[in-house]
């Protein structure tokens, strides 16, 4: 009985000198760490789905600042139109929108084409195809254009070259707007949020 405890005092000795001997060595020195390795596209580029006015928006090199936001709603789905200005007066709108993946569309206004309303349009050389059309509710931020809330009919259409065309009628505002759309990836766009004040 005498020789166990020895064995389990001599056992419990070794394990506490191997626990103490362990805290007292020097942690291993961290190595090189990748700074971009577990950010994601947003974290780099900024994320589009919070543009607001005052952000500035750089899409293959051209700097555009955003001048004010549509938030959309249709059902349960929503999305967010982005009115874009450069310093030489260009303007533009940015659609981004999640269905299921993010989609980023740059819209130029395109006076001259003709009317909405059948299945197929023929613009530019291209034929476009209606993908879809409905009534969505929107809401105007900072300087849109239109009134601070609405309701908008559109009809958008899509060529074999995945180019868009849209149509825009904003009824009580008295706005309509036809425009063709290219849609962006990602990468091409930088977005500096304005600073919180």
């Amino acid at each position: 009985m005498l020789v166990l405890l020895i064995v389990v005092l001599v056992v419990a000795g070794v394990a506490l000198f191997l626990t103490v001997r362990k805290k007292n060595e020097p942690a291993a020195a961290p190595g090189p760490v990748d700074p971009f390795a577990d950010k994601d596209s947003d974290a780099l580029r900024g994320d589009p789905r919070t543009l607001k006015a005052g952000d500035i928006v750089d899409i293959f090199g051209e700097t555009y600042t955003v001048r004010g936001s549509l938030r959309l709603k249709e059902g349960g789905y929503q999305w967010s139109e982005h009115l874009l200005d450069t310093a030489r007066g260009t303007r533009r709108w940015l659609s981004v929108e999640e269905d299921p993946d993010l989609e980023l569309v740059l819209w130029t206004e395109t006076p001259g084409v003709p009317a909405a309303g059948g299945t197929e349009i023929e613009h530019d050389g291209k034929t476009f195809r209606l993908d879809e059309s409905g009534r969505a509710q929107y809401v105007s931020e900072a300087t849109t254009g239109l009134t601070p809330s609405g309701s908008v009919a559109y009809h958008d259409y899509v060529a074999a070259d995945d180019t868009r065309l849209s149509f825009e009628d904003f009824g009580e505002s008295g706005k309509k707007e036809a425009a063709v759309g290219q849609v962006l990836h990602r990468s091409a766009i930088m977005i500096y949020p304005q600073s919180p004040n």
